[in-house]
């Protein structure tokens, strides 16, 4: 599944091609998808030049952890966002020989450069006033609360069961990897968290919403209880900040059972609800995502997302997808027809169910599984996007959790404002 260097670019569609044959999608969006299928890597003048007093440049998260002075994250000139993932690996078999955008300092102005030509102007993502302070126990407050231009993000669990489970982690995943390359805590410190949500939210305007996300708990009395009693744990926590039975919130969790659901709805604060069933087909789940698929199963996965939709209400249930990994060999899809054919009929029976599709593009991540597949072309993701979006918009869901303010990760919510 990989290609010469020197010769990727003669077998795709160039970005202005593919900008070309979607004239009714933002081409800012179509340049953030080529940007996450393809990474990015600063020259030495644009990393001198990132001031970490101004600019967010510390990030933990479940799958990242880099404390240099490279920028959480890009924004484009209509606002668009881009979480920056830098790449190092330059050997020619990497995502395909694909080269990733580097990021340069031009006449004064950060740009995102292309085979040494100007793309587009950047800027980076404004560090919150809280980052460089501490809670009570002395622990840094990014290193418990990240930030995005307009959310809060709590990652408590930084490991996840799947993988302690020998051959039963999802095959695109770095999550264990990444754990493990550190010293951080599997679990954080739930009253740290606290803190730094109070801390964030003294900054006026900065921030409309919190989310979170770990990896799965598997243990309790049922499957899953461990996980949903932590998540009940620090929503309750965190209700103490505000005067509202509901606030913006959104969990990022495995699928749980139908009374599992009920008690986050009735019980704490939270008001959207996603559980990412990774890839838009039974066969390449079971293959990709073997631990998803022997706990709960694709069937089980969707019928849980059904029920959530209607505890939670349609537009406030979403499930992600790693789009462009349903083509991994050998046992993806065989053509990127058969792949958008197949996986939007799917997104479409999610969406008559009241569920939304959050679009991810695959990337390839060193150390995972999967680190020598390579990313889908432009113009396959690019229509993936306008295909969700056009069901999305027939089906009246909404985007308000995954919307460009908000998330700013996912290329098919993003075309919900235009």
């Amino acid at each position: 599944m990989t290609t010469e260097k020197s010769n990727w670019r003669e077998q795709e569609l160039s970005l202005q091609e593919v900008i070309d044959k979607y004239p009714d999608v933002s081409p800012f969006v179509i340049l953030k998808t080529d940007v996450q299928r393809r990474g990015v890597d600063f020259t030495q003048r644009a990393v001198d030049a990132v001031d970490p007093d101004r600019d967010a440049v510390l990030y933990r998260g479940i799958y990242t952890e880099k404390q240099d002075r490279i920028p959480n994250g890009l924004i484009l000139r209509d606002g668009t966002t881009i979480i920056a993932d830098r790449i190092k690996d330059q050997s020619p078999e990497y995502n395909g020989g694909r080269d990733p955008y580097l990021i340069d300092i031009v006449e004064g102005k950060a740009v995102l450069t292309d085979e040494g030509k100007v793309v587009e102007e950047i800027s980076y993502w404004p560090k919150p006033d809280y980052f460089d302070r501490f809670t009570s126990s002395g622990t840094p407050m990014w290193q418990v609360l990240v930030a995005r231009p307009q959310r809060m993000d709590i990652n408590f669990y930084q490991n996840c069961d799947f993988w302690k489970l020998p051959g039963q982690g999802c095959k695109f995943c770095v999550i264990a990897a990444t754990y493990h390359s550190t010293e951080k805590s599997e679990i954080l410190n739930f009253q740290d968290i606290a803190e730094a949500v109070a801390e964030a939210l003294k900054q006026k305007g900065r921030f409309r919403m919190i989310q979170l996300c770990s990896g799965s708990l598997l243990g309790g009395d049922e499957l899953l209880d461990d996980e949903v009693n932590k998540y009940l744990e620090l929503l309750k926590l965190l209700a103490k900040n505000f005067r509202h039975e509901k606030v913006m919130t959104q969990l990022i969790g495995t699928a749980y059972n139908e009374r599992q659901l009920r008690r986050l709805y009735d019980e704490t604060i939270l008001t959207g609800y996603t559980a990412d069933i990774e890839v838009l087909d039974e066969d390449i789940f079971n293959w990709i995502c073997p631990g998803k698929a022997k706990y709960i199963g694709y069937e089980g996965w969707k019928e849980r997302l059904y029920k959530a939709a209607e505890i939670f209400g349609p537009g406030a249930v979403n499930t992600g997808i790693v789009s462009g990994v349903e083509l991994a060999a050998p046992n993806g899809f065989r053509t990127e027809e058969e792949a958008l054919e197949k996986g939007l009929a799917e997104a479409e029976v999610l969406a008559q169910h009241g569920v939304g599709i959050a679009q991810t593009i695959y990337r390839v991540v060193p150390g995972s599984y999967f680190h020598k597949q390579k990313a889908a072309s432009l113009d396959y993701l690019t229509a993936f996007a306008k295909g969700l979006d056009t069901i999305q918009r027939k089906y009246r869901l909404e985007a308000y959790f995954d919307d460009y303010r908000t998330c700013g990760n996912h290329p098919n919510t993003d075309l919900a404002r235009i």
